[in-house]
């Protein structure tokens, strides 16, 4: 017998969502070739010197980043301007947080992963996690850091773009380069949870194929996001 799917992602939400992931390690990786002090760069000057030889020196690298950025923002700006429902949908599910529950799934999801269900007992707590909804708490941190850190990162680009055009005051784009490699630094720290949860993680590794093929099983929905699947049993109950 097979198993019961439930409908998660529709076609363009998963195609902006690789769209998103492809950008960003394709900036990533543009990025950290411009950095050519080895102090400043995480991974040393290897990357510098293959990247510039790669795209011609620098300056083409620098374009290169530019353009791929200003692309990557203005795909998301025309979502919103077309599909307002959706991103006001999006951002309803993502940003309000209910700190008791949210707060205990993120410190009992954290036990789990490191002590296991056994580790947690031993602490006299229960290993079950708090219900949740269309996200964990997990996928809202990342979504909410994803979204600010968006924001902050297209607008210090921006900032640094048009300060390659006219350098009559160079401080907000010494100070844009700065807040810039903080923010790409900290939003990339949690990809790099997001991606472990997602991907590697046998729990949630439902979620991650939900991301090609727009459907998860239901057992998986009733175990891991109780509160929308009561939602979506509701809507189904209401429609006959």
């Amino acid at each position: 017998m097979s198993e019961k799917m439930i409908h998660r992602h529709t076609r363009l939400s998963i195609f902006m969502h690789w769209f998103n992931a492809f950008c960003w390690f394709a900036l990533l990786l543009t990025g950290l070739g411009l950095i050519k002090n080895e102090e400043l760069n995480p991974v040393g000057a290897w990357l510098p010197n293959l990247m510039r030889s790669l795209f011609g020196g620098g300056e083409n690298l620098l374009l290169v980043h530019q353009y791929l950025g200003l692309v990557w923002a203005g795909a998301f700006l025309a979502y919103i301007l077309f599909k307002p429902r959706a991103t006001w949908s999006f951002l309803k599910e993502v940003f309000p947080v209910s700190p008791a529950s949210d707060m205990q799934w993120l410190l009992k999801m954290t036990l789990k992963m490191t002590l296991g269900r056994k580790g947690i007992e031993r602490f006299g707590l229960s290993p079950d996690l708090p219900p949740q909804g269309f996200y964990n708490f997990g996928q809202k941190l990342f979504a909410q850091a994803s979204v600010v850190g968006g924001v902050v990162i297209v607008a210090t680009g921006l900032v640094m773009f048009f300060s390659t055009i006219s350098m009559d005051n160079p401080g907000p784009a010494a100070w844009s380069r700065v807040i810039h490699y903080l923010t790409v630094g900290l939003v990339f720290a949690g990809l790099l949870v997001h991606i472990f949860m997602a991907a590697i993680s046998r729990e949630e590794r439902p979620a991650f194929k939900s991301m090609f093929t727009g459907n998860v099983s239901e057992h998986y929905v009733r175990h891991h996001h109780s509160l929308w699947y009561a939602q979506v049993a509701a809507e189904k109950d209401k429609d006959g």
